[in-house]
């Protein structure tokens, strides 16, 4: 992500300020021995974490994490009934937890790879702000009771970020019924940043977390791809897929999944010819968990290839040697593979295929996500216990992929931006990110692909608080009892209420758009010295956008500027949407943010 020049090294914090920024992490739990956790050259806890620290099973009040499992067993049973390995405090027992947190801020570790895969120094991406972990999972599944609280010990223990790997399938809830969402507005108005997954549903409409007070992250690749050379009898070299494990020395055979179960290749358990390669179709991406049960049964098996035309480049673990290809690539199979490493790989980052896509379903003037960044085949730390997607085996690291990858990214350079900025709340730190990232579609990308070090100086801000949010959900008819499960007491709209378009947002949606509508925004400078901003419109494919005034004249920073928008239709978008871009520069910074538009009528 570019993140080098920020992180220094490993002697010491780059700033105080860096390592007082505290990270709330809810997810489950970590594996505090790993090295990632080494909390070597942070000094004292900062005197701001309110929290008691809470000891439990294999786990001190030394390790200062909290745990949850109440609304759990209400639902589900005592953790005891589940089955599976578990420890009831804040230990990880699947490496989720662990992942998740030390890609935020884990400590330098240097030499750290996965069967030689990705070999390098690991690093948090905000690795010298503290980590405060909340276990609110358990065997994969949360309870909306116990994520609500823990947010509110987060909340009140005095976090400054708050990531959440977390995402409900579709269909999602409205606002007020979504226990994420209540939880982070309640952040919000507290000044913490929350960022969460947009989820990993894979198609258009289904993006998770989409209220406008969360920072919803999608995931993407990096210049990075692990692939397999697989040889093929005629000499060719297929430069194809993912491969895990060790590389194979020796030439074997094929046989197809369907034929080792067919009568004349019939084998008890771990009696499959262990000069045979076996090859297996993925026809949904859950078979993967299928795949690598077959696996396990084959015992002295030489191999597995998986042939899948989807999702070939997203990294899957195995007990023998492996490997992930596409279905071109899979009618050529003949022999054997060997692993190599390929870094600068084009085109990068792209959005992976499992990201969930918007637009937001519950307020579709609201573009959704808001980000992307790196949430394929990602390397962090691990339980040391689990063995769950590791192939049956037990790592201190681990590559794994989705939104859940890519939520921690944000978050640090969330936690990055708070370092440097203290006194930004979080719909500036939101805006910020979201204006000075790398282009993309935005329903796919959101705004585009985080780019951190440019955050840290935007040139503009969008900013709105609390107030603001609710005179947004005032214009899409909440009523004053929905207001009330927010804000904890009865709140009335304005009458009349104002136009949901204009809620001041790091980008401009309009759905349902009935001929020419004009759009406001207000934005603040951060600078030196006066400068001159001029805007740059591109429009969205049959509407005209004009905007007024073309030039911003700031003086001082901190000064308040507004503009209109206008969009004139020239045309219909039969339903879907259309996407721009309004660009505001003053040859030194250039502060973008995406137009997705749904014209209707003329």
């Amino acid at each position: 992500m570019g993140l080098n020049p920020l992180c220094g090294n490993n002697q010491g914090p780059v700033t105080s300020s860096a390592s007082d920024v505290i990270v709330g992490v809810i997810d489950g739990g970590s594996w505090p021995e790993s090295e990632s956790f080494s909390d070597t050259g942070l000094g004292a806890v900062p005197i701001k974490l309110k929290g008691e620290c809470v000891a439990g099973e294999n786990f001190t009040s030394d390790s200062c994490n909290w745990f949850y499992f109440k609304g759990f067993e209400a639902e589900n049973g005592p953790l005891e009934d589940i089955g599976g390995t578990f420890f009831r405090s804040a230990r990880d027992s699947d490496g989720h937890g662990s992942h998740t947190s030390s890609t935020i801020a884990g400590a330098i570790v240097p030499n750290v790879s996965l069967s030689g895969m990705a070999r390098g120094t690991a690093r948090g991406g905000a690795s010298y702000a503290r980590l405060a972990i909340y276990k609110a999972c358990w065997f994969n599944l949360c309870s909306d009771a116990d994520v609500v609280s823990a947010m509110d010990d987060a909340i009140n223990d005095g976090v400054d970020i708050l990531s959440l790997s977390l995402a409900l399938d579709p269909p999602q809830p409205i606002y007020f019924t979504n226990a994420i969402s209540v939880g982070a507005f309640h952040a919000f108005k507290k000044g913490i940043v929350v960022s969460c997954s947009a989820g990993n549903s894979f198609s258009p409409k289904t993006a998770a977390n989409v209220a406008p007070w969360i920072l919803t992250v999608a995931a993407s690749s990096l210049d990075r791809e692990f692939g397999s050379n697989i040889y093929l009898g005629n000499s060719q070299v297929l430069k194809e897929g993912f491969f895990v494990e060790l590389k194979m020395e020796t030439p074997y055979g094929l046989i197809a999944g369907g034929d080792a179960a067919a009568p004349a290749f019939a084998r008890t358990i771990n009696t499959v010819d262990p000069a045979k390669i076996v090859v297996c179709t993925i026809e949904v991406l859950t078979d993967v968990r299928r795949q690598k049960a077959v696996a396990e049964q084959l015992g002295e098996g030489a191999g597995m290839k998986l042939i899948d035309p989807i999702v070939k480049e997203v990294g899957f673990q195995f007990v023998i040697p492996g490997t992930l290809i596409g279905q071109e690539e899979a009618q050529q199979l003949q022999a054997y593979m060997q692993t190599q490493r390929v870094l600068n790989t084009k085109p990068a980052p792209k959005v992976t295929v499992f990201s969930s896509q918007g637009p937001n379903v519950i307020t579709p003037g609201i573009i959704k996500p808001d980000i992307t960044a790196p949430g394929l085949n990602i390397l962090a730390a691990w339980s040391s216990i689990s063995t769950v997607g590791t192939g049956g085996r037990r790592v201190n690291y681990n590559i794994i992929s989705g939104t859940s990858m890519s939520c921690p990214h944000v978050s640090a350079a969330a936690a990055i931006l708070k370092s440097y900025r203290p006194s930004w709340s979080p719909a500036a730190i939101k805006s910020a990110i979201m204006t000075t990232d790398i282009q993309a579609t935005p329903f796919d990308f959101g705004s585009g692909h985080i780019n951190p070090l440019a955050a840290l100086n935007p040139g503009l801000i969008y900013r709105f608080d609390s107030s603001d949010v609710i005179d947004f959900l005032c214009s899409i008819g909440a009523r004053p009892a929905q207001l009330k499960i927010l804000t904890g007491q009865t709140t009335y709209c304005q009458n009349p209420t104002k136009q949901s378009s204009d809620f001041n947002n790091p980008s401009i949606g309009v759905s349902n758009m009935k001929g020419s509508i004009p759009v406001y925004r207000t934005v603040t400078y951060y600078g030196t010295g006066p400068t001159a901003y001029v805007v740059k419109a591109d429009d969205p494919a049959g509407v005209q956008v004009t905007v007024t005034p073309a030039q911003l004249k700031f003086t001082k920073t901190g000064e308040n500027m507004s503009f209109r928008i206008d969009f004139k239709p020239l045309k219909t978008s039969d339903g879907n949407f259309v996407f721009g871009a309004l660009t505001w520069s003053n040859g030194v910074h250039k502060v973008r943010r995406p137009i997705a538009l749904q014209v209707l009528s003329l």
